[in-house]
């Protein structure tokens, strides 16, 4: 009698316990389902600020194929417009945009052993130099070309420092005839553009490092274009500038 009231006792406190959990543990474990979600949110966040960071360390690296690729475009572009304008008002002279060179043809050869060049050379310095200061001032022009070397060649006749320094005379002729104001020069230019010339050209010889098919074509004067690159340009500064605005009169000491 006594076993059977235990085991009756026993059976009532089974049957009088819920079969839902209490609102405590519900409580508990919501609260550490937000704990997790949380934890995952913050997670998340972290590591895509991480590939942020990195993407935009990485950004110059990604853009400058991008930007190389528009430099060749608008130096092209440069090239182009140079090269429309020369064959309009100096059909004897040819823009080579592959090479970046300005050719004058026969009017820029030289005789044996003499650096200065007969009156058609000069005439056809006078039509080109000033498109190539128009070509310099453009918005463009502003943004990539760097200088324009004036290049003296000679033929093989003679030794490699005899030719190297008539072609470096050569070169400084043509510079002389572009900076002299002279009422005899074919180029009668500004003095804003003769302080231009001085920053933009810069004359150099080279001797005989590129030969034509004949000793006459070779003995010549050519103009080199040289563009800044990507990460070259600097902003030049006035005190820069203001050092070629000398006025007074150049006189060739060749």
């Amino acid at each position: 009698m006594m076993f059977y009231t235990e085991v009756q006792s026993r059976g009532a406190d089974e049957a009088e316990k819920p079969f839902w959990i209490s609102y405590a543990d519900l409580m508990t474990a919501l609260m550490i389902l937000f704990l997790v979600v949380m934890v995952t949110a913050i997670s998340f966040v972290a590591s895509r600020a991480e590939q942020l960071e990195v993407i935009a360390k990485t950004t110059p690296e990604i853009q400058r194929p991008m930007l190389e690729k528009l430099r060749e475009q608008e130096i092209s572009s440069i090239c182009d417009q140079l090269s429309t304008a020369t064959r309009n008002t100096a059909p004897g002279a040819k823009v080579d945009c592959k090479l970046n060179r300005i050719s004058f043809g026969e009017a820029g050869r030289f005789a044996t052993d003499q650096y200065r060049l007969g009156q058609e050379g000069e005439l056809i310095l006078a039509e080109v130099v000033p498109l190539i200061l128009n070509t310099a001032n453009s918005t463009q022009g502003k943004k990539w070309l760097k200088q324009v070397l004036i290049e003296g060649y000679t033929d093989t006749d003679g030794s490699y420092l005899y030719n190297l320094n008539l072609s470096l005379k050569r070169s400084e002729w043509v510079m002389c005839t572009l900076l002299r104001n002279d009422i005899s020069n074919a180029l009668q230019l500004t003095a804003e553009q003769r302080s231009q010339i001085k920053q933009l050209f810069l004359a150099g010889g080279v001797s005989f490092n590129d030969m034509r098919d004949s000793k006459e074509a070779s003995r010549r004067v050519e103009l080199r274009l040289q563009f800044y690159g990507v990460d070259e340009r600097a902003a030049q500064s006035p005190a820069y500038a203001a050092k070629f605005d000398d006025v007074r009169s150049e006189r060739c000491m060749i």
